[in-house]
């Protein structure tokens, strides 16, 4: 895993939508934000990572009875967190409505272990919404994907303030871009902070979740649509050589 800096002991940002330092083309009043929880969080966020539009995702914990829980006391269940994705995202490029559409497929909404029976409340499927037309809106997408499947999806959608939502650990933040030292090293990635206020962690990460032809296809859209610094693509062509000498 690659080395961050320590995180600071005072209460840090979470990333709210008035911080803008590494997006600076989308105005304040496009920003939205969503939270998710399903499946295994670091997949999750890999794949909002991947959605146009998105801006910054991040790992955390919410809907607990405790300020900044640990990762070990919300696996313990002791404080009735949740681990979930929070998104920030430009609501020109998005609708909410397409992210929890996005949501379902991400995991299998019908598993009946989100329930409660053999697992505790941090792991499960939820989508926590901030105000009326989020709940409308979730609650609407959740009637359209049912309407889909053979069986009853067990997610619940859960009123959150987003204040209440605690970052997780250095090592929780976009798990698959930390494993290329070299990438993280190149875009000077060495905070949590910096991690979950990176547009481009966040694209990178994501499509480091994926594997072979689908990767290479995916970094190779990134590249040419975004303006990275020379070093920094040469990492990448160094990591597509990586994938496709891996495929043959």
């Amino acid at each position: 895993m690659y080395h961050l800096l320590p995180q600071p002991k005072h209460e840090t940002p979470v990333f709210p939508p008035s911080e803008t330092k590494s997006t600076p083309a989308v105005p304040l009043e496009f920003l939205g934000e969503a939270v998710f929880a399903g499946g295994i969080v670091l997949s999750l966020e890999a794949a909002f990572g991947r959605v146009d539009g998105i801006v910054k995702t991040a790992t955390g914990y919410c809907g607990g009875t405790l300020r900044k829980p640990s990762h070990r006391e919300v696996l313990e269940g002791i404080t009735g967190h949740t681990e979930a994705v929070k998104v920030i995202y430009d609501t020109r490029k998005i609708p909410y409505t397409s992210l929890c559409d996005k949501f379902w497929e991400t995991h299998d909404p019908t598993n009946k272990e989100y329930l409660g029976f053999g697992v505790d409340t941090h792991y499960r499927s939820a989508i926590f919404y901030a105000n009326e037309e989020q709940r409308k809106q979730a609650q609407e997408s959740k009637i359209r994907r049912q309407m889909k499947l053979n069986k009853r999806i067990v997610t619940k959608i859960i009123p959150l303030d987003f204040s209440d939502f605690f970052l997780a650990e250095n090592q929780h933040q976009k798990y698959y871009l930390q494993r290329n030292h070299r990438l993280c090293a190149n875009l000077n990635l060495r905070s949590t902070e910096q991690f979950v206020t990176s547009t481009t962690a966040s694209r990178l990460n994501g499509i480091l979740a994926l594997n072979g032809k689908e990767a290479v296809d995916e970094l190779e859209r990134f590249m040419r649509s975004d303006e990275l610094p020379k070093e920094t693509k040469l990492v990448c062509e160094g990591i597509i050589e990586y994938f496709v000498r891996n495929e043959t």
